[in-house]
């Protein structure tokens, strides 16, 4: 792992971050959990080309976010093997501590929302539309 990720890691981990991405000089922090972070550094167009992520849990819809928002490099303490074919197939540098079959629910019980909504899709701009409209009806409920 290059310096600049385990440099990251260690913030994310020292700062009980869920997610830490930097730019050059600047690096942009999240506590907020699953996609969230993502979501509004896309929504506010902050440029993350060629930017250096690390990420605690990575399912194929963050994977998706993660090649809209540029990043060359992403670390995952979790990744999910639908994220690692999604960011190898955008040529996106991939590490990570464990790799799993599917993301989880945050109750254990079944598969990622986030996961299920994206299934199926190949375009990152279909499957952020189909975040976006998941989170919609789960905030609805």
């Amino acid at each position: 792992m290059n310096k600049d990720l385990v440099r990251l890691k260690e913030t994310l981990l020292e700062g009980g971050y869920t997610c830490v991405v930097q730019k050059e000089e600047q690096v942009y922090t999240s506590k907020a959990r699953g996609v969230k972070p993502l979501l509004t550094w896309l929504d506010t167009k902050i440029d993350m080309k060629d930017a250096f992520a690390v990420d605690k849990v990575v399912g194929n819809g963050a994977a998706m976010l993660y090649v809209l928002l540029g990043v060359k490099e992403l670390y995952a303490l979790t990744l999910s093997k639908p994220a690692k074919d999604t960011l190898e197939k955008y040529r996106i540098n991939v590490q990570y501590d464990v790799c799993v079959e599917g993301i989880r629910n945050r109750a254990g019980d079944g598969p990622c929302p986030m996961e299920t909504a994206v299934r199926g899709i190949e375009h990152p701009e279909e499957a952020k539309v189909a975040m976006e409209q998941t989170l919609r009806k789960m905030y609805e409920k």
